[in-house]
């Protein structure tokens, strides 16, 4: 009778154990939506890239070009080096950058099938011999970086731009776009200006042709090309995967969110829509001009903060010169700011703690979702807390006081973006406690937030905060919290 009961007991066991491997997932963390594609997660990973603008702006002063310059304006003193543009970001720990390839004025840095307004007619052989997205490629892969091509849609030197037809989207756009793809599967990122229709050459028409960029450019046909060609790529401001953050000035809200638009989003938005901010190192435009001067590396910090810092990718714009090359003056300020990151967001102190946390949800069989996920670094593992809770309190001890500036908290965004509120608080016995960062808004976090402990942007690196303890207070969350990392700097 006894080995009749144990056979029947192991028996049940085994049908638990059974169902439990069979719907593994059964109590994992639920969507909230909308949620991001793996692409969108891929390119919100890569944070910060350069933006090369460079072409024949550069040698004829302007920033927007009419259509009507002579191919042979374009003239290099040197062969352009890309690779020396990449190398530069690289030393201010960018991850990549992105190259335009065709700005308005509609002329083409690779010798194109899809128009003659090309570097094949350029003024000498250096710019004849010039292919900017062959050797920007080449060169991002050689230092291991990421990279893409800046199209614009609008062309203010084609005949058939805006002529009441297809001719130029069907003929030109979609044929240059393809032609860009085909230098490499790999890339992460295709930009597309915001800039659509105007006054313009138009093949010598000198006319103004408006168009309405919602039907004009057949961006859905577009897509499914690109991602055919380049699963990863993601397409830019018109392709309809990122925003623009709604200014030019390397900032965006303290509130944040991955949907709706604008430098704050929505948090009610139904398509995920991760923002982006384009800013200009240098104060004469995003070409290279005479007499330009980089920003200095402390002002880059403050812009590091207001955009990465709240969750949203910065493309920092990087003009090469007439030779092809980033000045001194840039290269120089680009390394300055490498080492300004690497002092003050280098070391992280969070892994030497003991993290804990107020609620932890029951692991799966599949996973475990405790606090010490959060220090692991590891982009695949994090904390949740149980669908019942929308708040929850992190606590990190150290066994003797640190020097505290920043904290950086990443939400798990595979399921959505959640935290509502939060508030971060040190303490010296665990005790006692005292509120930090009470004049930032603490609000969202998203990808990646960044918050100084002791102020605003504008001046957050002080003598620090000695503290054993330190607390996160997540007070408010659209669903369960869930936690990539906490780092502490």
């Amino acid at each position: 009778m006894r080995r009749i009961f144990l056979l029947a007991a192991t028996l049940v066991l085994s049908s638990a154990s059974f169902l439990r491997a069979q719907s593994p997932a059964a109590d994992e963390p639920s969507p909230v939506y909308p949620i991001p594609s793996e692409r969108q997660l891929k390119w919100q990973e890569v944070e910060y890239y350069a933006f090369f603008h460079y072409g024949m702006n550069t040698y004829t002063g302007r920033e927007w070009g009419y259509g009507d310059e002579a191919e042979s304006l374009f003239a290099p003193t040197a062969p352009p080096d890309p690779y020396q543009w990449l190398k530069a970001v690289r030393a201010a720990g960018m991850k990549g950058g992105i190259a335009v390839a065709k700005h308005h004025d509609g002329f083409c840095l690779w010798p194109t099938a899809s128009t003659t307004h090309n570097v094949t007619a350029a003024g000498n052989a250096y710019g004849r011999e010039t292919n900017i997205p062959r050797d920007f490629a080449r060169a991002a892969r050689r230092l291991g970086m990421k990279y893409g091509f800046y199209v614009s849609p609008w062309d203010r030197n084609s005949a058939f731009y805006g002529d009441g037809t297809d001719r130029y989207v069907r003929e030109v756009y979609l044929r240059q776009c393809t032609e860009l793809a085909a230098y490499g599967r790999d890339q992460f990122m295709m930009w597309f200006d915001g800039a659509n229709g105007g006054d313009g050459y138009y093949g010598g028409a000198r006319t103004t042709r408006p168009i309405d960029p919602d039907t004009y450019y057949n961006m859905s046909a577009l897509r499914d090309t690109i991602h055919r060609l380049c699963p990863d790529c993601v397409m830019w401001g018109l392709g309809g995967e990122a925003r623009w953050i709604g200014n030019e000035e390397g900032w965006a809200g303290e509130t944040c969110w991955n949907m709706g638009d604008g430098p704050e989003g929505d948090e009610h938005g139904k398509v995920w829509m991760p923002a982006e901010s384009d800013a200009k190192l240098t104060d004469k435009g995003w070409f290279w001009h005479e007499g330009e001067q980089p920003m200095t590396a402390e002002r880059f910090f403050q812009m590091y903060l207001e955009t990465v810092g709240r969750g949203v990718n910065l493309i920092l714009n990087c003009p090469p010169d007439r030779s092809g090359s980033l000045p001194a003056a840039t290269v120089n300020r680009l390394r300055e700011m490498g080492c300004l990151l690497r002092q003050r967001l280098g070391h992280d102190l969070a892994p030497k703690a003991r993290i804990t946390a107020s609620v932890t949800r029951l692991a799966t069989a599949r996973r475990t979702f405790s606090a010490a996920h959060l220090t692991d670094g590891r982009a695949d593992t994090y904390w949740a807390a149980p669908d019942s809770t929308t708040s929850a309190t992190l606590t990190l001890t150290w066994r003797r006081p640190q020097t505290l500036r920043y904290v950086t908290l990443m939400e798990h965004l595979r399921l959505g973006q959640r935290v509502r509120t939060f508030r971060i608080e040190t303490s010296d016995d665990g005790h006692h406690w005292t509120p930090r960062a009470t004049d930032v808004k603490t609000t969202t976090i998203g990808h990646k937030r960044i918050v100084p402990l002791e102020g605003g942007t504008a001046h957050s690196y002080g003598p620090g905060i000695q503290a054993r303890y330190l607390r996160i207070i997540l007070t408010d969350s659209r669903a369960c919290p869930l936690l990539r990392a906490v780092s502490v700097y």
